[in-house]
């Protein structure tokens, strides 16, 4: 009795190969992923905003202030190294996030899924996800956690948005595609795993790595400056950031979008050219 109590217990390490994975991201996970129920996908796809909010939360409050205590560079790996946080949250409890559904376009290519299912479900979790990432940013404006340290932390949250506003479209847009390409491929490793575990330090580091170097995840975005468009009607932040006024000019609804266009597209061309369609033709299309 014990030992098979044992045997239930224990971890599974098996490990899907390459091809394995391959195959079953495009034709089984990606494929339940597009026929998912509007109800199912609306509010997981809320909840997977909430997560990655919570990444740049928690990212926003690590690196406010230690680059003089450890150094630039490593102030921005340990800002990597906590935002996993929220694609660990989105893959092991269960979440609907719009760079993570891009892989959707592999089961597309097999057949199994069409175009217009595809953009549907783009077009609802990404809707979904704005949502959640907005709600998440008005409950943290009102909790004044903003406020730690003597309004650092608030300060930097705004230096955060502002830079992003005031990148050129070329510059969003190659930030984007090199991206989604990382963010997939910790999806793409987390489902070679079959322990939590593995999962997690399949996603750890592909994840820690595009936030140390600064590259753009729309969703993410989506939370940092609308959670910045609050706290820029607080004239004490303001006054912390030191920012001159042409700086700030673009933190606006309309540097909002100008942010997320290049952001969204860029991330999409990072996951459909650089990842699906190169394990397609190299582990699927070719194996038929």
């Amino acid at each position: 009795m014990i030992e098979k109590e044992t045997e239930k217990l224990a971890i599974n390490y098996e490990c899907r190969n390459p091809s394995q994975v391959a195959n079953y991201i495009m034709k089984e996970l990606m494929v339940a992923k597009a026929n998912s129920g509007f109800l199912k996908v609306i509010l997981l796809g809320i909840l997977a905003g909430i997560f990655i909010g919570f990444g740049c939360e928690i990212t926003t409050l690590a690196a406010h202030d230690t680059a003089s205590f450890i150094g630039y560079g490593a102030t921005r790996i340990l800002a990597g190294a906590v935002f996993s946080l929220g694609l660990m949250l989105v893959v092991i409890a269960g979440a609907e996030l719009f760079t993570g559904n891009t892989l959707i376009m592999g089961a597309v290519l097999e057949g199994k899924v069409s175009i217009i299912r595809l953009l549907k479900n783009w077009g609802v979790v990404y809707c979904a996800n704005f949502i959640g990432s907005i709600l998440l940013a008005v409950v943290v404006f009102y909790t004044n956690t903003w406020q730690q340290n003597n309004f650092l932390v608030g300060a930097y949250a705004l230096k955060i948005a502002v830079m992003k506003v005031n990148l050129t479209f070329l510059e969003i847009f190659t930030r984007g595609i090199l991206c989604n390409l990382l963010v997939c491929l910790a999806i793409w490793m987390a489902s070679a795993s079959k322990n939590v575990i593995g999962k997690i330090f399949a996603i750890f580091f592909p994840i820690m790595v595009f936030v140390a170097i600064g590259y753009e995840h729309c969703i993410a975005n989506m939370f940092f400056i609308s959670k910045a468009l609050l706290l820029a009607t607080k004239p004490e932040l303001l006054a912390l950031t030191h920012l001159a006024p042409e700086q700030l000019a673009n933190l606006n609804l309309n540097g909002f979008v100008n942010n997320l266009i290049p952001a969204t597209l860029g991330n999409i061309v990072g996951s459909v050219v650089f990842l699906v369609s190169f394990y397609w033709t190299a582990y699927v299309k070719v194996k038929k």
